[in-house]
């Protein structure tokens, strides 16, 4: 049976991920990603009003025009998890594909939640949930599953298509945490299972293919995070955490530390009261009962105003801001446009990494310059990766001794290191390594 994988987005760059899978007649896409960096370019940018080939032509959403060259009907789009670089893009593409959406109950929730906010084209897919753990069929000769994995948000997988030629591992984002925080460890077992069956093709996340070593578990970072938070318990003045929105396991732990050294936790910004109500509303965790979240920017002033009446002392604000975006909470606090006044010595911690990317880059360094300039101390950093590194990607190979392999998630060069890691196992660049690139096809025989 003719099978082949086009490699639409996110294979020349970490960000705006689309890959489809043709098996005969029948086509499954994973992801629709958004490149958030392309859109931080533009000031006051509304991508709810933007057309799909506007954000296509900036180089915002993968460009999918190459699925007209795929022979064949789309039976599912099946997205692996909820953050931005690999849903963004649903509410701009699936609306041209007759096919369900089909992922884990809080990805569904947050792309049912885009779908309501686009202004610009109607999207009715069928949206269907499934659990890790189950199998569906897609047609007569495809079979959808869902692995566990652990990622820095919840309910992350990676999906599994059985084909008559063996299964096609999606492999994107995961890390190999066995001690997660919240929610269960990544399923080995499963994994194993599926190597000894026989595994086609697999599709690698290389986002830390050339990072030495094993990515630690979350238990370390939240070890880590109780260590910064407890050398600050006897500190009066004022101290804010900052973290990715969509990693509840380190919301939940921010929460729990600030209660324990004598602070009212509250989360301010739009997206801390999204990714937290949901997860909260579909019961994935439980926040103590007086938590409050504020996402409108007058709700968040005003409780700016309640702590500086009140005493910086008795709260810890948990905001958005970490890669120093524009708009976000922590900035607009550095640069004095909100009630909250930072003093000199107040404490900043960033409980996330700055994405290696130039937008990133100069807009954190802005924002810690602001902060610094109002006398904060800043602690970076508290943080482990949600990405497998090289013993991790090493440990996955060779559990599922794929026939073919396709780095993804990164530059080419980035991807480099992975490479090394499959040729030492017996691997040929060329021959069942592919290195692809964005609009490319891929044909596979077992």
């Amino acid at each position: 049976m003719e099978i082949e994988i086009a490699t639409i987005g996110g294979f020349e760059e970490v960000g705006r991920q689309m890959t489809a899978v043709r098996v005969g007649s029948d086509i499954v896409i994973f992801d629709m990603g958004l490149d958030l960096s392309k859109i931080l370019l533009h000031d006051d940018i509304e991508t709810e009003r933007m057309h799909s080939l506007d954000l296509i032509d900036m180089g915002a959403i993968p460009d999918d025009r190459v699925m007209s060259n795929l022979p064949g009907d789309v039976k599912a789009i099946v997205p692996t998890h909820g953050h931005l670089d690999h849903i963004g893009a649903i509410t701009k593409l699936a609306h041209r594909y007759n096919a369900p959406i089909i992922a884990t109950p809080f990805t569904l929730e947050l792309v049912r939640q885009l779908i309501q906010s686009e202004e610009k084209f109607k999207v009715n897919n069928d949206l269907v949930a499934m659990n890790a753990g189950e199998r569906i069929p897609l047609s007569d000769t495809l079979e959808l599953e869902f692995v566990n994995v652990t990622h820095s948000i919840i309910d992350a997988i990676n999906p599994v298509l059985h084909t008559p030629e063996g299964a096609i591992i999606y492999g994107l984002d995961k890390r190999m945490d066995h001690t997660p925080t919240l929610g269960d460890p990544i399923d080995m077992k499963r994994f194993k299972e599926l190597g000894n069956e026989g595994v086609l093709c697999y599709i690698e996340d290389c986002t830390n293919a050339n990072v030495k070593g094993r990515t630690p578990s979350e238990a370390v970072a939240k070890q880590h995070l109780k260590d910064v938070m407890f050398s600050m318990a006897d500190y009066k003045g004022g101290i804010v955490a900052t973290t990715f929105s969509s990693h509840i396991a380190r919301v939940a732990s921010i929460v729990e530390f600030a209660q324990e050294i004598g602070r009212q936790p509250v989360l301010l910004g739009r997206s801390m009261e999204k990714y937290s109500g949901t997860a909260e509303r579909l019961n994935f965790v439980e926040f103590p009962g007086d938590l409050g979240m504020y996402g409108h920017r007058k709700s968040v002033d005003r409780t700016f105003s309640r702590i500086m009446k009140e005493g910086k002392e008795k709260y810890l604000p948990i905001v958005t801001g970490h890669q120093g975006e524009p708009n976000a909470m922590l900035t607009r606090m550095g640069k004095g446009e909100t009630p909250y006044e930072l003093s000199e010595g107040d404490k900043v911690i960033f409980s996330a990494r700055l994405i290696p990317e130039p937008t990133n880059e100069g807009q954190r360094y802005q924002a810690e310059t602001l902060l610094r300039m109002r006398g904060a101390r800043i602690y970076d950093d508290v943080h482990v990766s949600g990405h497998c590194s090289q013993e991790g990607l090493y440990e996955m190979l060779t559990t599922l001794k794929p026939t073919h392999i396709i780095p993804a998630h990164q530059t080419i060069a980035g991807a480099s290191g992975y490479v090394n890691i499959a040729r030492k196992q017996g691997y040929v660049l060329g021959r069942d390594i592919h290195i692809s690139y964005n609009g490319n096809r891929v044909s596979l025989t077992n």
